[in-house]
């Protein structure tokens, strides 16, 4: 299958999978507000900041051991590809059972503080529900080292379905337990379930996939047990600064502003993102291409891929800023039934970040791509630290508006620092990226009217 085909079906796959990401995001909100109510719902958002955390901290080692992976695979060697799947699994499973630990202490010392004790939901519920869902988030972490199974074989398309699918059943699952009643126990071990049954499968299949382990037996291997240790210290950082940002503001505004707020910002942010969602389509589509022809060493390919993908961000980040804007707030009333009060300045204030949120998100792919995650996870704990600390402030003054401010500042500050880094490491210029990426993009508009010129004739 030629680059064109592998990307088309790559993108195809990906919009799939966004748009049931989309709905998974969006469509059982109205059910919990229903079921639960807006109060009881913003607790339970509260309560997932623990197993949100561990979804956060896959502890870098699956991205590690996985970008290694492909890109030795891709270079040819297949040997060392097995040895680094080998020591890669190992290493994950260690950390998944120290991970457990931690989690069950901290559970212990939140409970011996009273910590569930000061929520509307049961203690009892509250430790076993978050207990499964800890679980479901730990099993997550093989997931980077089996994905690369399927981009080394060039098979992501495949990969990116059965992880839609995935989804599907977490949405089928969750609304079955809310439309029958059931409350956050039942909830978790529905999630539980699935995520279960799926990382077997997936895992199996991706080894089929590849066909790489019929022919080779990896072992395990001190040097690269040393090389996914260090890349995978480095990768930890990005999900710290993501729980640094996400969970922290989300905690800030419980504080500042009380559980309702929670639901409130929460819900906003939800679906000021939701197109988003659509932006992070290329992410998927040309990623697994970008890594494959930076590890083959042919490098005009993989910058021709980097400057569309950064170009056509952009265009879709501005059309998608206007349509959240004149659309948002009558689809966010209907969404919530009119349940949560949405300040319209708010909800300015939060879509104007998606552009700088696409930019700086579709160059964070390439410190990925090149095994090289430190200064992005660097900039990453800085900008969330600071965007906390505005949240607080501002929310304290101009409470939601001021949130949604506090917010924005780290779209804002990650977006000039990692765009001119992201074209380093691809070994040109900020200046090439636009330059010559307008040609490319102008380029690719013309094959494709060409092509659906000659379909059509």
């Amino acid at each position: 299958m030629s680059l064109k085909n592998r990307i088309l079906s790559n993108g195809l796959a990906s919009i799939l999978q966004k748009v049931v990401r989309v709905v998974e995001q969006l469509f059982l909100v109205p059910f919990f507000i229903t079921a639960w109510g807006a109060a009881y719902y913003g607790e339970w958002l509260t309560l997932t900041i623990i197993p949100s955390v561990m979804a956060f901290s896959n502890l870098g080692f699956g991205s590690a051991a996985g970008n290694s992976f492909v890109l030795s695979y891709a270079a040819g060697d297949k040997q060392k590809s097995a040895d680094i799947s080998k020591t890669g699994f190992y290493i994950i499973t260690i950390m998944v059972c120290v991970a457990i630990l931690i989690s069950a202490l901290t559970i212990v010392v939140l409970n011996y503080f009273d910590v569930f004790e000061k929520s509307l939901i049961d203690k009892t519920d509250a430790i076993i529900a978050v207990s499964f869902m800890i679980v479901a988030q730990l099993l997550m972490f093989y997931l980077q080292l089996m994905e690369s199974y399927y981009r080394a074989a060039q098979k992501a398309a495949l990969s990116i379905n059965l992880i839609t699918t995935k989804s599907a059943f977490l949405i089928g699952t969750g609304l079955l337990v809310l439309v029958l009643g059931y409350g956050v126990i039942e909830f978790a071990i529905s999630q539980f379930i699935v995520t279960l049954l799926f990382i077997i499968y997936y895992g199996i299949k991706g080894k089929k996939v590849i066909g790489l382990f019929k022919t080779h037996h990896g072992a395990n291997d001190k040097n690269i047990l040393k090389e996914i240790t260090a890349k995978g210290l480095s990768y930890l950082m990005l999900p710290v600064w993501q729980i640094i940002y996400f969970q922290g503001t989300t905690f800030v505004v419980r504080i500042v502003l009380g559980p309702e707020a929670v639901a409130i910002f929460n819900t906003v942010r939800t679906l000021s993102r939701s197109f988003n969602q659509f932006l992070y389509l290329i992410e998927p589509t040309v990623f697994p291409e970008l890594q494959y022809y930076i590890g083959k060493n042919e490098w005009e390919t993989a910058r021709k891929i980097f400057r569309i993908s950064i170009l056509g961000v952009f265009i879709l980040s501005i059309i998608g800023c206007i349509l959240l804007a004149i659309f948002g707030p009558w689809f966010y009333n209907l969404w919530t039934k009119n349940e949560l009060d949405l300040p319209l300045a708010m909800w300015y204030v939060s879509i104007s970040g998606l552009i700088f949120n696409a930019l700086w998100y579709s160059a964070e792919m390439i410190f990925r791509a090149v095994n090289q995650p430190k200064k992005m996870g660097v900039y990453g704990i800085i900008g969330a630290i600071l965007s906390v600390a505005f949240t607080y402030v501002f929310s304290t003054y101009l409470g939601l508006v001021g949130a949604a401010l506090g917010a924005l500042t780290l779209d804002i500050f990650l977006v000039f620092l990692i765009l001119p880094l992201g074209c380093k490491l691809m070994q040109m210029t900020l200046g090439d990226l636009f330059r010559h990426g307008i040609s490319d993009f102008t380029l690719l508009n013309h094959q494709i009217k060409t092509k659906l010129d000659s379909i059509r004739k």
